[in-house]
């Protein structure tokens, strides 16, 4: 009898020893999902999918005058920062604190599912006095082929963002700026149609190549001009560095000395930032 309880036992232990193991693997890989593990960029890193021939920012611009900005007034000497990919906790406290350190505003285009990982982060922009906008929910490339209907697609996609920004900050982005810049007329009578404005930019940063904060700032003193839109990412997949950061921390001293006022989006444009 005493034998049969010792085997019932160590069965017991086998058996609870097979689920601790289970749970090591399972949950943890969830949490480090969440809370350690960017949510991956659906379409694939900027340097797989740039489109080499999109459709062009002018051409866009002139079908849809009041519905797509890729600049500011050249008249007005002031600069738009945006920031695409977050929030990332490697980056986007980094960019706030620089920002703050010289007391500018910039414009966040956001992701839902990392806005969902990173309520907090999301709060903190916020509270800074930055714009937020949509980047979408999962980053696709809203105009790949293999989409059966682009249009639904998209419509998924700001929903879900604006789910999102909305129960962290209260509000429903009305900027929007699609992954890789990627649109076409379809989407983009899709959102004027919906009220939103999208944001493409006229001087771009290159720090989603992962170069030197010294090359990022070489760049970006040739390309801003002013009623520039500047694209920069404070976000990236997981095994991508952005030094984007430390770029504007020479960068913004400058134009200030130069004269620049750094404006959001929203200001830049004269629209309203929600919907």
């Amino acid at each position: 009898m005493l034998k049969g309880r010792d085997e019932l036992k160590a069965l017991y232990v086998k058996i609870a020893v097979a689920v601790a193991l289970f749970v090591s693997f399972v949950v943890p890989m969830n949490v480090f999902a969440a809370q350690d593990e960017l949510p991956p960029l659906r379409g694939g890193s900027e340097e797989d999918v740039r489109d080499p021939d999109p459709v062009t920012f002018t051409q866009l611009k002139q079908s849809f005058p009041d519905s797509f900005y890729y600049m500011g007034d050249p008249n007005e000497k002031q600069v738009a920062l945006t920031f695409d990919d977050g929030p990332d906790p490697r980056h986007t406290s980094q960019i706030l604190e620089v920002l703050d350190k010289y007391d500018v505003l910039g414009t966040f285009f956001v992701l839902g599912a990392r806005a969902e990982a990173y309520p907090e982060l999301l709060q903190e922009i916020d509270e800074a006095g930055h714009d937020i906008g949509s980047h979408t929910f999962w980053h696709p490339n809203l105009t790949d082929d293999d989409e059966e209907d682009l249009v639904a697609r998209l419509d998924w996609e700001l929903t879900q963002t604006e789910r999102v920004v909305e129960e962290s900050v209260g509000y429903k982005p009305r900027l929007f700026r699609a992954p890789y810049g990627s649109l076409n007329i379809e989407l983009m009578e899709h959102l004027t149609e919906r009220g939103n404005i999208a944001v493409g930019w006229n001087a771009d940063s290159q720090d989603w190549q992962q170069i030197p904060s010294e090359e990022i700032v070489d760049i970006l003193r040739s390309e801003i001009s002013p009623g520039s839109i500047v694209l920069m990412h404070d976000g990236g997949n997981w095994d991508q560095t952005i030094t984007s950061a430390d770029a504007l921390d020479t960068l913004i001293p400058e134009l200030l000395a130069d004269g620049y006022e750094f404006v959001t989006v929203s200001d830049m444009l004269d629209v309203d930032r929600a919907l």
